[in-house]
C-alpha cells in the first residue's frame, strides 16, 4: 500500500540490529552495505484515498543510506 508520512515520526524504538535483522542480505544487495537496523515508531500518514491516520510504522535504516521500506503495522486512530 502506498502512503505518505506527514510530519515527524515519534516514539522511535530499535526492534532489531546487526544479525537479528532477518532480511539483511536483501537490504545489502538492494541498497548497499551498512549497519542495518529495523525500527518502529508512531506517525501520521496520508493514505491513497486522502484520509489522515495515526499509525505504527516499521522501517529499515542504515547510516548514510537512510530510511527504506516503510510498512504500516497498526492503525491507531483516524484524524
Amino acid at each position: 500500500m502506498k502512503f505518505e508520512v506527514v510530519g515527524q515520526i515519534t516514539q522511535i524504538e530499535v526492534i532489531a540490529s546487526g544479525s537479528r535483522v532477518r532480511v539483511r542480505r536483501y537490504l545489502r544487495k538492494t541498497y548497499g552495505p551498512g549497519r542495518w537496523r529495523k525500527l518502529k515508531g508512531i506517525a501520521t500518514v496520508r493514505l491513497p484515498n486522502g484520509t489522515l491516520r495515526r499509525v505504527e510504522i516499521h522501517w529499515y535504516e542504515a547510516h548514510s543510506i537512510g530510511r527504506k521500506e516503510f510498512k504500516i503495522k497498526q492503525y491507531l486512530e483516524e484524524l
